[in-house]
């Protein structure tokens, strides 16, 4: 007995000594996407980085099921549902203002790019007004170009799409859709399968990769845009308690891996998918694509005017200097990252 307690006693010193007895940071993750799914793999990625560049002091629990509704997630993050997780700005209508710059057509035809570029004017114009308050953010990054998918026929004009019923994830293409005189309803990505495997909707719009990831075997046409028909907007974030209790050194480590490390996780990703879904998914069903005519591309520019200039005024309201000349130095920053 006395020997076990002397070695118990040795290790326990040279435990304290060495600094291996510090408790390990664990964050729980939610998703709510299946757990192949671009979004989850990338959130497992940044988890895996995090692990290493803090030497294991930190690490990732993936939770088995969403802790909300997509919808909820920022709020469940805010208020500690969960550690960690991402959410679309337009799943919740009204929320979010500056953030819509990055749901505009025709911004780029990668997600990598519009990213890194979206990443660098959100730290540099929407980050210090605060829009995200409540929640840590680790980054902020966008999905591939918007393409209008459906199970019925080719997509050629307007018109075409406003005798279809489509699913719609929120944001900017809300509003244009309207403008359109489409008929869309908001819903979030998981429930895409079910509107359209019933009926209840003939298409959706969406970037290439959700066809493989939300596996649309019933889609049949395509129709692309350059630069997309819309873009989404996305917040990778963590609970600020959870954050702030972390040691300085602990800190380090996750601000060194957030902005443009995130950007950059989540669009090669996202690039990755899109290419694997039009050459596997999308070609072994039989998917029709085509390109919108200039005809039809100009019909969505002159409606999107407007809608910009709503933004500006809007975004302008909320404290953002110079809306206008900010959504140029995004286009240009694109334009630059290719």
């Amino acid at each position: 007995m006395k020997i076990r307690l002397a070695v118990a006693a040795a290790l326990s010193t040279t435990v304290l000594a060495t600094g291996v007895a510090s408790a390990q940071t664990v964050f729980n993750t939610s998703s709510w996407v299946p757990p192949t799914h671009t979004l989850s793999t990338a959130q497992a990625a940044w988890c895996d980085l995090l692990t290493k560049e803090s030497n294991g002091r930190m690490k990732c629990n993936a939770l088995p099921k969403a802790v909300v509704a997509a919808p909820g997630t920022f709020d469940a993050v805010r208020d500690g549902l969960a550690d960690i997780s991402f959410t679309v700005d337009g799943y919740t209508p009204g929320r979010f203002i500056n953030t819509q710059v990055a749901e505009f057509p025709f911004l780029g035809d990668s997600a990598l790019a519009t990213s890194l570029a979206y990443q660098r004017i959100y730290s540099k114009h929407f980050a210090p007004l605060g829009e995200h308050r409540g929640v840590k953010v680790l980054g902020v990054f966008t999905h591939g170009p918007g393409i209008i998918f459906n199970s019925k026929k080719p997509v050629t004009s307007a018109a075409d799409a406003a005798s279809l019923k489509f699913r719609i994830g929120g944001g900017n293409i809300n509003e244009l859709s309207k403008a359109m005189g489409w008929n869309t309803t908001l819903k979030p990505a998981p429930e895409s399968f079910e509107l359209l495997s019933t009926g209840v909707m003939d298409g959706t719009f969406f970037p290439d990769e959700s066809i493989a990831s939300f596996k649309l075997s019933m889609i049949k046409h395509a129709t692309t845009f350059p630069g997309g028909l819309y873009n989404t907007s996305f917040v990778f974030m963590m609970n600020p308690a959870k954050y702030n209790a972390l040691s300085a050194e602990d800190k380090a480590v996750v601000d060194k891996i957030s902005g443009e490390t995130v950007a950059r996780i989540f669009g090669e990703g996202w690039d990755r998918v899109d290419a694997a879904s039009r050459d596997g998914a999308q070609k072994a069903q039989g998917v029709q694509r085509i390109q919108a005519s200039e005809a039809f591309i100009n019909e969505v520019k002159a409606k999107q005017s407007a809608l910009e200039d709503r933004w500006a005024t809007a975004a302008e309201g909320k404290g953002l200097k110079n809306a206008k000349g900010v959504l140029a130095e995004f286009r240009a920053e694109i334009a630059k990252v290719k």
